[in-house]
């Protein structure tokens, strides 16, 4: 399994980034698939998730209403649409999976993660 992230860079507040994840050896539809960021001198924190079982999506507070997490199985890759970004949402963002069929979207304990791309909100 590999990921790879893209998409990262510097925006304005106010903007919008999309961060894409190239995904092999894995079927994106049918394994849970997650977002996670870490802030300089901060954990890493899940932002959001699609769960394998029913395809529900999970945002956290700091994301809903302002991000979108989608999937393409024809692409291979999953996507982060981030709009309204604030300075805040700086971190460096991993796109993760995990083999196992019953992992809940919403764990930390991720098999397979990205190298993470920078996210820099500043004016």
């Amino acid at each position: 399994v590999q990921l790879v992230e893209s998409g990262g860079g510097v925006v304005q507040p106010g903007g919008s980034l999309t961060l894409s994840c190239a995904g092999s050896g894995f079927n994106v539809d049918y394994h849970p698939i997650a977002w996670f960021r870490q802030a300089p001198g901060k954990d890493r924190e899940l932002v959001s998730c699609i769960s394998s079982a029913d395809g529900s999506i999970y945002y956290a507070a700091s994301a809903k209403g302002r991000f979108t997490m989608s999937r393409s199985n024809v692409k291979k890759s999953m996507f982060l649409q981030m709009n309204l970004l604030k300075p805040e949402d700086t971190a460096v963002y991993y796109c993760a999976t995990d083999p196992r069929m019953y992992f809940r979207c919403v764990n930390t304990t991720y098999a397979y993660w990205g190298q993470g791309t920078q996210v820099t909100v500043s004016s």
